[in-house]
């Protein structure tokens, strides 16, 4: 059993598509192990992108993830975290294949819908992140 930290960004929360993605995931088969609504401060968004720090797109990026509310899921199935990213599809909703979340809800490169962890060192740091051991 993996686990993989799935977020719903602030545009899909302000565009009312929750449901819908909840829908899909378990359509696909996960099972939600954790989920909770909440809104970043911009620290809280600096702390959690702290890897993009010196790039170009990380003040946007903070900016845009503590807008508005956002939802935190820990997903869990086999292969949760390869399984997560194919059904959310490529970063750019220009490019993600049809089908996937981010082509149908995405709207540019950081405003895609839904984030997920990238391996499982993320993963965990992610989860962690957002489920500290005292909750």
């Amino acid at each position: 059993m993996e686990q993989t930290l799935a977020i719903i960004k602030p545009d899909a929360v302000k565009k009312r598509i929750i449901g819908k993605i909840i829908q899909r995931i378990e359509d696909e088969g996960f099972t939600i192990g954790g989920l909770k609504m909440l809104h970043l401060s911009k620290e809280e968004a600096r702390e959690f992108y702290t890897v993009h720090k010196d790039k170009h797109f990380y003040e946007s990026l903070t900016d845009f993830m503590s807008s508005g509310k956002i939802v935190v899921m820990v997903l869990e199935g086999e292969k949760a975290i390869s399984q997560w990213r194919e059904v959310m599809g490529s970063t750019d909703p220009a490019i993600a294949k049809p089908g996937t979340l981010r082509h149908q809800y995405g709207f540019s490169v950081e405003r895609n819908a839904v984030h997920g962890s990238d391996s499982p060192s993320t993963a965990q740091w992610e989860i962690n992140f957002f489920y500290k051991k005292q909750e």
